[in-house]
């Protein structure tokens, strides 16, 4: 694989309609790891300019995962992820860098595995999104997550690098 795992080629294992979101998730893994396992606890939480810091955007990397997840199933959220979603700003001292990253590469393979086992016939069923019911299909749940988790995971890498960049 080259720099970009989009430059890999073909994924074997993933249809073709699905490979691009594949390709996305599998750099979010590389970048996630590359950027955000070795932030220093105060890294880690620091908000530069009130930005939300990287705790929050690998928070809810795995968290807007699971439940859009959730949605792709035709499944509604239950009360544990809407505790989870109202967690995912607060400041917790009991999880490091590594733990958090730990938990979004988690999530995004859990996404890996159901974009490798998605069914090309049931990508355009209808799926409802929220307290709305916003009408969307799994095809669009499974594209969402992929771009979602890629522009919170630029996210990490920038709040990373600025944070990494005051203490030089």
């Amino acid at each position: 694989m080259g720099d970009e795992a989009w430059l890999g080629g073909k994924l074997e294992v993933y249809a073709p309609l699905v490979m691009p979101a594949a390709h996305a998730l599998t750099q979010a893994i590389v970048d996630l790891q590359k950027h955000a396992t070795g932030l220093s606890d105060e890294e880690l939480a620091a908000r530069p300019n009130g930005a939300p810091s990287a705790a929050f955007h690998l928070r809810h990397i795995a968290g807007s995962i699971d439940r859009l997840l959730t949605y792709s199933r035709g499944e509604q959220l239950d009360d544990a992820q809407f505790a989870a979603l109202a967690a995912e700003t607060a400041a917790d001292a009991n999880l490091n860098a590594a733990e958090l990253t730990r938990r979004a590469v988690a999530e995004i393979n859990n996404a890996l595995e159901v974009l490798k086992n998605a069914d090309s016939n049931d990508l355009f069923e209808e799926r409802f999104v929220g307290r709305r019911r916003l009408l969307t299909n799994v095809f669009g749940l499974l594209f969402h997550i992929a771009e979602h988790t890629a522009r919170h995971v630029g996210q990490v890498v920038t709040t990373a690098a600025i944070v990494r960049q005051r203490e030089n």
